[in-house]
């Protein structure tokens, strides 16, 4: 009877009713990003806005209003916000004013023009020199805790001629490789796991790979498609990008270097 009246007292899911709350404020934000223990990234990019906005200061490097509107016009169309009320519906979803969105475009196109200044004559020698860094591949995966399973797989594929997206079904243990029946898509060869990738620069295309073990178990790899290599834009400012993170690093670890 006891037990009885306790469950009829507990309110059921649909019963219950939730306290009506204030919208969260900055404050709030800012104690939620350090009771998560997310503060420290967001900070370091802070850091990082902060020291672009000073390098290009001192060097004179600016953004026109052509080039804000211009960009404000791409994310738009890019975020599907083509009309005046939706951009501003979207603006105050994110908490943010048409201000704050600008300030965040023109950060971007100063972070694009002080990386070109510091390293856009350096990139096609970079390049050259680094060439088989931005070989891509599109490859796909099945992930299985032993070997004895991996071999079966392998050879269900290479003498039954089994599906691959069928197999990666049934057998992969890692959703990710499960997905989209094991492809995982086009990758540069430096995205991949070190052990993985010496294995796939050396592969053909359709061909299937002894079983590569790796922390996550055994991987049956399939290499679908090599991509032609280009200096593209896209690979470009991949480049630029990783001269300038180089170059930060760099930069701080001087700083921080104890003056005699």
């Amino acid at each position: 009877m006891k037990d009885t009246l306790e469950k009829s007292a507990t309110p059921t899911q649909q019963e219950l009713e939730f306290p009506q709350i204030s919208p969260v404020t900055d404050a709030d934000i800012i104690a939620h990003l350090r009771h998560s223990c997310k503060i420290a990234e967001i900070a370091t990019l802070a850091e990082r806005d902060a020291l672009i906005l000073k390098i290009c200061e001192n060097l004179g490097i600016g953004v026109t209003d052509e080039e804000l509107q211009t960009a404000g016009n791409t994310f738009r169309m890019e975020h599907k916000l083509l009309e005046a009320n939706t951009t501003l519906a979207w603006l105050s979803q994110q908490r943010i004013t048409v201000e704050d969105w600008t300030q965040g475009i023109r950060l971007t196109l100063l972070a694009k023009k002080l990386k070109e200044y510091l390293f856009g004559a350096a990139v096609d020698n970079h390049y050259l020199q680094n060439r088989n860094d931005y070989k891509r591949v599109a490859i796909s995966q099945i992930v299985v805790t032993n070997l004895e399973e991996a071999l079966k797989i392998i050879q269900a594929i290479r003498e039954q001629n089994s599906s691959f997206c069928a197999l990666a079904l049934e057998y992969s243990k890692v959703k990710q490789a499960k997905e989209n029946g094991g492809f995982l898509g086009i990758r540069f060869l430096t995205e991949l796991m070190p052990e993985i990738a010496k294995a796939v620069s050396e592969a053909k295309e359709g061909e299937v790979l002894a079983p590569i073990q790796t922390k996550f178990g055994y991987h049956v790899i399939k290499v679908e498609k090599w991509l032609t290599v280009e200096l593209n834009e896209s690979i470009r400012e991949r480049i630029m990008e990783s001269l300038f993170q180089t170059w930060l690093q760099n930069k701080s670890l001087v700083s921080n270097i104890p003056q005699q």
